[in-house]
């Protein structure tokens, strides 16, 4: 679907702000990789490590909430 001159050059509001944010701003782009690299960009973990954490996991029952009578 080709879309009209018109329509190709338009930006809505948000784009508009968000733009003018980083413009003003520039180092809000390194602080956002800042906090994925925090958060998301963890170590690779070795097999052992693997191993080690999946047996000391202590299993759940099912229903959490129903005591065991």
């Amino acid at each position: 679907m080709k879309l009209t001159k018109q329509h190709q050059l338009y930006e809505s509001d948000h784009t508009l702000f968000i733009k003018a944010l980083k413009a003003a701003n520039p180092a809000i782009e390194e602080g956002q990789r800042e906090g994925r690299a925090l958060l998301w960009d963890k170590a690779p973990i070795t097999l052992t490590e693997q191993d080690r954490t999946s047996e000391s996991r202590v299993k759940q029952q099912a229903y959490v909430y129903q005591n065991k009578l």
